[in-house]
């Protein structure tokens, strides 16, 4: 969950993504009723014999590209089968998916030169390429040669950029370090230490016009990067993604990315007690071979079909991600201990809403709402919303007909009476607005209600969250989208997120917060649009 492969979401910067409005329509709606309810027939039990089953090691952490990965689609292939929904897939209950696997060749070479004497950076362990920026981001370059210039925190405002104004970067290769200064904290930490704040540095030094950028993670940032590395080695890009021909051709300089570390040839020699902007004497020459090979990943997809044949041409769609990081070590693990796991089973991430669409789809069977129900289990989440970007361009049912999505992604642990959840705030023109209140009304029912989480339901994120799992490529074809999650915890995109760790009555309170909300929208013959709050509010029309 919360990755684009990763691409850090430097997309907002460099891509000057425009301002959203406020979070809040300025009259109230009626609540909606609670929908009939399944008789809450989702059990722990339930869940947990599944998610021991799919986040087993024999999965090998279900990266993209591997058997291990297509293993699992087929395991979700099998159960909506037995369960009876209709194939809706391409090819019966898959959707095949063209992808490219992308990796540095043998050809990489990253020198920095120093009074006449090359020294080569480590891949992978001083620095790490981003072969990819993000989704409709052009590539960067793969080759760079110029000065290396220290500019310290670099600029993350246009007041930060004025006094790096005399910095020349011209044809220089920039070094920034990415994180809060000493003393800096709360919101204002995080925000420096979020991945839009990354984004805002690169973008700086590219528009001063430097040739390449190195950003170098400290303080408490360093362990984001940290686990980011692994997976940029091994990236994964759509198919149909248009390579600039030549290196020149490219706009955006080559970009890298590591931790900084005392006595490192990239910062000044008294650093971490020096981070003024300099110039460090030393040149950096650098070119990344890109190694590029085809292959076919699955999208799992299958449909309920509602009774009432005047509706069941639309649908209200449930998606989760199958796919999670793979076989890495633990940072947290040292070398040689016995105890040292290196599969990340995912099994919260996302194998929570994977059998929690499994356990939706059973119930949605026995009670058969009025419109017809979309199940995507997506591929590729992890490298870029890769899967539900696919689905969305080439979806196998009209994308004019699916009224809303709901995405459960990392739903089963953390504090047991609170679920998080995204797109009513964050969503710009009201789009989400109506459904938000679907599900605020169905939780209100309960005789035991959620705590509902908005932390990152808005617009100002520093983390982007709204941006970055699948909902938010239905959410761009002008569906109405609710992501929930429990969020990030310490086993994130770690060996350590394993399915014994999973709190599984909370994972069924969602599930069924999921089912219910959904039978409310499945159920009743409007759309949960906008136009439904405020017709002055959107200019969106359905």
């Amino acid at each position: 969950m919360f990755r684009r492969s990763r691409l850090l979401l430097l997309s907002p910067a460099l891509a000057a993504a425009c301002s959203r409005g406020p979070s809040t329509p300025s009259r109230a709606v009626a609540p909606i009723p609670r929908a009939v309810s399944a008789n809450g027939g989702i059990t722990p039990d339930e869940l947990r014999r599944d998610l021991f089953a799919f986040a087993a090691d024999s999965f090998q952490g279900r990266e993209t590209g591997t058997a291990e990965a297509n293993r699992a689609a087929a395991f979700l292939a099998r159960r909506v089968q037995q369960l009876g929904l209709e194939p809706a897939g391409d090819s019966l209950y898959v959707q095949r998916v063209p992808l490219i696997r992308e990796r540095p060749g043998r050809g990489t070479r990253l020198i920095v030169t120093t009074n006449g004497q090359s020294r080569a950076l480590r891949l992978g362990a001083d620095v790490t390429p981003f072969l990819s920026l993000g989704d409709d981001i052009p590539s960067p370059r793969r080759s760079a040669e110029g000065d290396l210039v220290f500019i310290g925190y670099g600029a993350t405002s246009e007041e930060e950029a004025a006094e790096l104004a005399s910095v020349n970067l011209d044809g220089k290769v920039a070094v920034v370090l990415h994180g809060a200064p000493p003393g800096v904290k709360g919101d204002a930490k995080e925000r420096l230490e979020g991945s839009t704040s990354l984004g805002k540095r690169i973008g700086y030094a590219w528009r001063a016009g430097a040739v390449g950028v190195i950003a170098l993670a400290t303080g408490d940032a360093t362990e984001k990067v940290t686990h980011l590395l692994p997976e940029l080695l091994r990236g994964v890009s759509p198919a149909d993604r248009q390579e600039a021909v030549t290196d020149a051709a490219r706009t955006l300089p080559l970009v890298l990315v590591g931790v900084a570390r005392r006595g490192s040839q990239l910062l000044p020699p008294r650093w971490p007690n020096d981070v003024k902007p300099q110039e460090l004497g030393r040149r950096f020459t650098g070119r990344v071979e890109l190694l590029r090979e085809p292959f076919t990943g699955y999208n799992v997809v299958a449909v309920l079909r509602g009774r009432d044949f005047r509706m069941n041409k639309t649908y209200v769609a449930y998606g989760a991600h199958y796919d999670h990081i793979g076989v890495l070590r633990d940072p947290g693990v040292a070398d040689g201990d016995p105890a040292a796991d290196s599969i990340a089973n995912g099994a919260d991430d996302d194998g929570s809403g994977s059998v929690a669409l499994l356990a939706i789809a059973k119930q949605m069977s026995a009670v058969r709402p009025r419109r017809s129900v979309l199940f995507v289990w997506h591929v590729g989440e992890e490298k870029g919303l890769l899967g539900s970007r696919y689905f969305t361009k080439h979806s196998t049912v009209p994308m004019d007909s699916v009224v809303a999505q709901f995405n459960a992604d990392m739903i089963g642990r953390n504090d047991p009476n609170t679920v998080a959840i995204v797109g009513p705030r964050a969503a710009p023109d009201y789009l989400s607005w109506r459904l938000g209140m679907v599900v605020d009304s169905v939780n209100r029912s309960y005789a035991r209600p959620f705590h509902i989480d908005r932390q990152w339901d808005t617009p100002d994120d520093p983390d982007r969250v709204y941006e970055r799992s699948d909902h938010f490529n239905y959410a761009k074809q002008g569906i109405p989208v609710i992501l929930f999650t429990t969020g990030p915890h310490a086993d994130y995109h770690r060996p350590g997120d394993e399915a014994s760790k999973v709190n599984y009555e909370k994972l069924a309170r969602v599930a069924r917060l999921m089912l219910d909300a959904g039978l409310a929208v499945a159920n009743r013959p409007s759309r949960p649009t906008s136009e439904a709050i405020d017709p002055l509010v959107s200019t969106r029309t359905r």
